[in-house]
């Protein structure tokens, strides 16, 4: 059997070395996605791997029987299709927690960003900073702390859980919503302390989050979560981020929240239309953008490759 692995959206070098180590051929040179399934075919490709730019649809199944795996690079594998592949014997992979600490981190980054206003800030200081000093320091005036105020997690699997650390280790109070999990147990590292602090969490009802929370931040795998329904159940003034899938936060009825000011500020690191989002998000000022870069930290890059790479050997091997 043909040993060779298409790493089409590439691959970490670790990840890459223990593949070869074990005596695969790894090819990182990107393929468009209207040559996938020829470059498969004619180079007998055994295994796939990919991250979210990579689609992975019935047509490539059908048509490259020589596949044998797909390995998704990070968490949601919206861009394969899954079961039907499983369904046609292809074995199909992904790296759930790699991850995870570094798309929390990012939220967190957005939040203090929200609060102390610096994605603003750092727009106008640079333009205006030398003359309009003093308007800008009254502008930027009014910033709140993180401590004491609640965060609402909707999805509390790993990176959900991930966020709760953060949170608890900020002062602030943690409620979660997540319609497969009543409980979860958070273990804290705290550097310097040998025991891990164990925190028990109960998860609430979507509404009594809606209702509570100071700060919202989505870590789904799809679907339209929050709409006007769910805007006009929130605190006024709350603040809401989403590193998870462009869609489950409908940009239209964010953009009006945001305008009426039932939303103060909101984060966003994905969006509907990538790779080109509305202008209108883009362009507004009081959001937070970053271009999808959750998993975007050599460190969880790192791990992701590693674990691609043990995967596909035990699957392969």
């Amino acid at each position: 059997m043909s040993k060779k692995i298409l790493a089409n959206d590439g691959i970490d070098a670790q990840g890459k070395a223990l593949l070869e180590k074990a005596g695969f051929t790894v090819i990182t040179e990107k393929v468009a996605q209207e040559n996938l399934i020829q470059a498969i075919n004619e180079q007998k490709y055994v295994g796939l791997t990919v991250r979210s730019a990579t689609k992975v649809r019935k047509d490539v199944v059908d048509a490259c029987p020589g596949l044998k795996l797909i390995g998704r690079g990070g968490v949601g594998m919206d861009n394969i299709d899954v079961d039907y592949a499983r369904g046609k014997g292809v074995e199909v992979v992904n790296t759930p927690a790699a991850s995870s600490h570094s798309v929390a981190e990012l939220v967190f980054a957005h939040l203090f960003n929200c609060v102390r206003f610096l994605y603003d800030s750092n727009r106008q200081m640079p333009v205006n900073g030398d003359t309009q000093f003093d308007v800008l320091k009254k502008k930027y005036a009014k910033g709140v702390e993180l401590k004491g105020k609640t965060i609402g997690i909707i999805g509390f699997g790993r990176i959900g859980q991930a966020v709760a650390k953060i949170a608890l280790g900020c002062g602030m109070k943690v409620v979660a919503y997540d319609p497969f999990l009543q409980e979860a147990i958070i273990y804290l590292d705290i550097y310097g302390v040998t025991e891990k602090i164990a925190v028990k969490l109960h998860t609430v009802p979507l509404e009594k989050l809606l209702a509570e929370s100071d700060f919202i931040t989505l870590h789904v795998p799809g679907g339209k979560v929050i709409t006007k329904k769910e805007f006009d159940l929130m605190k006024d003034g709350v603040c809401i981020a989403n590193a998870a899938r462009g869609g489950v936060i409908d940009e239209a009825d964010l953009i009006s929240a945001l305008n009426s000011g039932k939303v103060s500020h909101a984060a966003l690191d994905v969006f509907e239309n990538e790779p080109t989002p509305k202008k209108e998000l883009l362009s507004h000022p009081k959001i937070s953008l970053t271009p999808h870069i959750g998993a975007a930290t050599e460190e969880a890059q790192e791990r992701i490759g590693i674990e691609l790479a043990e995967l596909i050997i035990s699957k392969l091997s």
